[in-house]
């Protein structure tokens, strides 16, 4: 079983910054390296969606609403996935999971991200 644990979440005002973290306290690395990852978000009365992706190869892939805001990266010596997030915009509230795969999909609990104009 993985298991995948966020942090970094809290309330903000519009402009400011944070960063979320997807720790594997459990995984290997070389298992870790081996995963492909991803953080989605899920916003009050609106299905999830992808927000950033990264292989396993390091290709990076951000959605249109947060290209040149947010950076997705992972640290395989610590086995952290991360969610840079700048400019936040008020859009951007919303429950931010972050999952890996491979042949399966794991998940995390979700953080909240709230925030205000």
């Amino acid at each position: 079983q993985v298991q995948l644990v966020e942090s970094g979440g809290g309330l903000v005002q519009a402009g400011q910054s944070l960063r979320l973290s997807c720790r594997a306290p459990r995984m290997i690395t070389s298992v870790f390296n081996r995963y492909h990852m991803g953080w989605y978000r899920e916003a009050p009365g609106k299905q999830r969606e992808m927000v950033a992706t990264i292989t396993r190869d390091g290709t990076k892939e951000h959605a249109e609403p947060v290209n040149g805001r947010f950076t997705i990266s992972r640290d395989s010596s610590r086995k952290i996935l991360y969610l840079q997030m700048n400019s936040l915009k008020v859009e951007d509230t919303g429950v931010y999971y972050c999952t890996f795969w491979d042949q399966k999909n794991y998940w995390g609990q979700g953080t909240q991200v709230t925030v205000q104009g």
